[in-house]
């Protein structure tokens, strides 16, 4: 099998040199780019075959959000995972809404990056269920609400569908909600694949946002 490729895009060489050798260790991926600003990420996500853009947020000329959102509106067949310390960054909503197929903490254990890699490069959203909450709390009080109530969108979906969702929102596994909703695994993944068609989200990291963004559940 062929590596997965990675694009290093990050304003600090030091950093980019640490990630490329933790990276280049791996018998299944392969740097074949770096970047020091985002412009840069962009040209090469253009240029160079890649499967996955290892962005930083905050870097000159062209910030991480504003990249993932030129490459994600391009349609480029490369695939964005962000970088961000939640302390100090407050645009995670604003890149996954541009189109990242998630993030990572920059003091992340090196075994925790290299499968979100991996995980990203297989069209999978990064953020693990278990991770979600950790999500909400630093990210939902910042979301826009819709002024007008809940989403028409939510028209959409069964009843069964809205329940799922709403777990989904909750940080629920499959095996979870499974049980919770006394219904198969296998149940839970169909309806999660109709959820991610109707809605029209790249992966349950957008089913997340969504939820709450459309007024469907509240953050407590």
């Amino acid at each position: 099998m062929a590596p997965i490729r990675v694009i290093l895009a990050d304003d600090q060489a030091l950093v980019r040199s640490g990630f490329r050798m933790l990276i280049e260790a791996e018998d299944d991926l392969q740097v074949v780019g770096e970047a020091a600003d985002g412009a840069a990420a962009v040209e090469q996500a253009r240029r160079i075959p890649a499967d996955v853009v290892l962005m930083d947020i905050r870097m000159p000329q062209l910030d991480g959000v504003e990249a993932t959102r030129q490459i994600v509106a391009e349609g480029l067949p490369i695939k964005v995972l962000v970088l961000t310390t939640f302390d100090l960054d407050e645009y995670v909503f604003s890149a996954l809404k541009a189109g990242a197929s998630g993030f990572m903490l920059k003091d992340a254990r090196p075994e925790d990056l290299l499968n979100a890699i991996r995980t990203v490069a297989l069209g999978e959203a990064v953020i693990a269920p278990s991770a979600t909450r950790r999500l909400l709390d630093h990210v939902v009080p910042t979301l826009p609400t819709n002024p007008e109530g809940v989403d028409a969108r939510l028209e959409l979906l069964t009843d069964r569908e809205i329940e799922v969702l709403i777990e989904i929102a909750a940080g629920a596994t499959n095996a979870e909600i499974s049980a919770r909703l006394y219904m198969a695994e296998g149940t839970v993944k169909t309806h999660i694949g109709r959820l991610l068609s109707k809605l029209h989200s790249r992966d349950r990291v957008g089913l997340v946002l969504f939820a709450y963004e459309s007024g469907l559940v509240r953050h407590a």
